[in-house]
């Protein structure tokens, strides 16, 4: 089963049990994919969103909420920040298992190897295959000073 079709029996499921934050958070998920459908349509693609395409779309939702959680705790707001933390808990649903920091350590490994990346310049091709591979599974705000380490060492 293709994400779009997990996340529309999770709305139908959330509308069935009159459980309206996890509602609210699957139309917010919802109204993002289809903004995105729409933006590909403009760009001459037809298809829509794939899994890839979706899986990104949730992870940027959860950092954003990350990001939002963080700056209501910092000016006192906590039930804001609950409110946000919920919807994470929603949206990582539908998320792949995030790697540990071994697994994340190995995929680096395995990735610059995969690319043949010897000095900074690889860079980006490292990047480029650890998120074709592990999209959603880790946060590559993290992984790239990591990968940058690795390569200037």
């Amino acid at each position: 089963m293709d994400l779009r079709t997990r996340i529309t029996a999770a709305l139908k499921q959330a509308m069935k049990d009159k459980d309206a934050k996890r509602l609210s958070t699957l139309r917010l998920i919802n109204a993002a994919i289809k903004d995105r459908d729409i933006a590909l349509r403009g760009e001459g693609n037809e298809n829509g969103v794939d899994d890839a395409g979706v899986l990104t779309i949730l992870g940027k939702m959860v950092k954003q909420r990350q990001e939002s959680a963080r700056a209501y705790e910092e000016g006192g707001r906590l039930d804001l920040s609950e409110a946000e933390r919920a919807e994470i808990k929603v949206i990582e649903d539908f998320l792949p298992k995030q790697l540990s920091e071994t697994e994340v350590e190995t995929a680096v490994d395995d990735a610059i190897a995969k690319v043949d990346a010897s000095s900074i310049r690889d860079m980006g091709k490292v990047m480029g295959e650890l998120k074709s591979r592990y999209t959603g599974q880790m946060d590559f705000g993290a992984v790239g000073p990591m990968v940058k380490d690795r390569l200037s060492a």
